[in-house]
């Protein structure tokens, strides 16, 4: 689609004809928004040769109105057929009565969606107008039909879908069963079930949060479709279509950014997005979710390792069903013993003091009593130093026999965890095969069942 066709340079050369056209197009618009009808004022405009907008405004207000616009219409067509069609059908979804529109406009205003062009402003309009009702079940039908036909799931990475539906995951997902032992849950062959367990469950949240039945009753309460006239649709007011209108009729500023077709699906996948928006997207996911939902339940169902090596206390120890491995506790315990044991030299200085005091004593024999005092202030610091010796020899021994005693009671501890595993694991894989069956009957319900 050309977006937004230029103004014809025959404005330039009939500007009262284009300011009597803008001014009355404006009160059109905001008249639509706010009441959903025309202005009471009848155009006073003037046609504009070559220029779409006069004829479509005419139509416009003529099937407002309840009269014919065939021929206004068939005029504004000859001029520009898919500008015309795009302000019709935005129109009337603004003014609450999208049910108005000919089959044939939607197509022709929406045009080729493609993946490798932006997606136009026009387009996300109608886009938006059908999620939200306003062309009634086939609107919405004929935005999916136009993004299935694309098999967009061929073209992007499931994980991108993933994160979009469930963001900021936790790396680790910790079982109560290894509650006392969470080091252990980053162990691949137990960290891989839990979180495949855990992840299903949130896609299997979020896909139920889309299809709940409180987007229904916001269907219901709030009618976009609004065939009877009954009010019109002011939730636009800040929406696309309604600027998108307005850019038609020259008085919008210069147009955003333009995004792909799959960053709006995934922008409109994420938590806190317009729920209408994200049944359509969800649609389009379901593919993708039903094949990520069975690698989760499979990944859910594997088998927990009947052995297993676990760091413990920095030391790795390798865990049986019948107990831990005796080898591995017995180097661990070597490592310990190696680790927890100042190595010290001989008594040195003690041994000289020794040796100083005993001289010292004979020469108090032959000699002054300072002499034996010398003696037994030498010997008593030897004494000393020795008994410092043996306290600190002391404390390494019983750091490493404490060292070691935890380690046995932790090594005796995971073994239980494992257990506790393997008897969790049974649960969790009847619960992942219960999500599963449960996503894959929400995403196939898709966004008809809100309808």
């Amino acid at each position: 689609m050309g977006e937004f066709s230029a103004l014809s340079t025959d404005l330039t050369a009939s500007p009262p004809a284009a300011t009597e056209l803008h001014r009355y197009a404006e009160a059109l618009l905001a008249h639509l928004a706010a009441k959903g009808t025309a202005p009471p004022a009848a155009p006073s405009f003037s046609d504009v040769p070559g220029y779409w907008l006069p004829p479509a405004v005419e139509a416009l207000v003529a099937i407002l109105a309840g009269d014919d616009p065939l021929e206004p219409l068939s005029k504004a067509a000859g001029r520009d057929q898919q500008q015309t069609a795009l302000f019709l059908c935005l129109a009337l979804a603004v003014s609450g009565q999208g049910s108005r529109i000919h089959a044939s406009w939607l197509g022709t205003a929406f045009g080729e969606l493609s993946l490798d062009h932006p997606v136009t402003h026009g387009q996300r309009s109608l886009w938006l107008a059908a999620a939200r009702g306003a062309y009634g079940p086939a609107g919405k039908i004929f935005v999916l039909r136009k993004l299935d036909a694309l098999a967009i799931q061929k073209h992007t990475d499931p994980a991108q879908w993933v994160q979009a539906l469930v963001p900021g995951e936790p790396s680790v997902v910790v079982p109560p069963s290894l509650a006392d032992f969470p080091e252990m849950a980053e162990i691949p062959e137990l960290a891989r079930p839990s979180v495949a367990a855990a992840r299903l469950a949130r896609l299997r949240g979020r896909c139920a949060e889309i299809t709940s039945a409180r987007q229904a009753e916001h269907d219901s309460a709030a009618p976009l479709d609004n065939s009877s006239g009954s009010r019109p649709a002011t939730s636009w007011a800040e929406d696309e279509p309604l600027a998108v209108l307005r850019t038609l009729i020259g008085q919008g500023g210069p147009a955003g950014p333009m995004a792909s077709l799959s960053t709006y699906l995934l922008d409109d996948l994420r938590p806190g997005a317009d729920p209408h928006l994200a049944a359509i997207a969800l649609h389009v996911a379901a593919p993708i979710l039903r094949g990520v939902a069975e690698e989760l339940e499979a990944d859910s169902r594997l088998e927990p390792p009947a052995t297993l090596t676990v760091p413990l206390l920095g030391h790795r120890i390798h865990l049986r069903p019948e107990g831990p491995d005796q080898a591995s506790l017995a180097a661990a315990e070597e490592a310990i013993l190696t680790e927890g044991v100042v190595p010290r030299g001989r008594p040195w200085a003690a041994m000289v003091l020794i040796v100083a005091g005993v001289a010292c004593l004979i020469g108090a024999a032959f000699a002054s009593r300072l002499l034996g005092a010398a003696a037994v202030a030498m010997m008593g610091l030897a004494g000393w130093q020795l008994w410092q010796r043996r306290k600190l020899a002391e404390a390494d021994a019983r750091y490493v026999a404490a060292q070691v005693s935890e380690l046995k009671e932790l090594a005796e501890g995971a073994v239980w965890a494992l257990h506790a595993y393997a008897r969790e694991s049974e649960t969790r894989a009847k619960q992942a095969a219960t999500d599963a069956a449960e996503l894959s009957r929400l995403v196939r319900r898709g966004p008809r069942a809100a309808h």
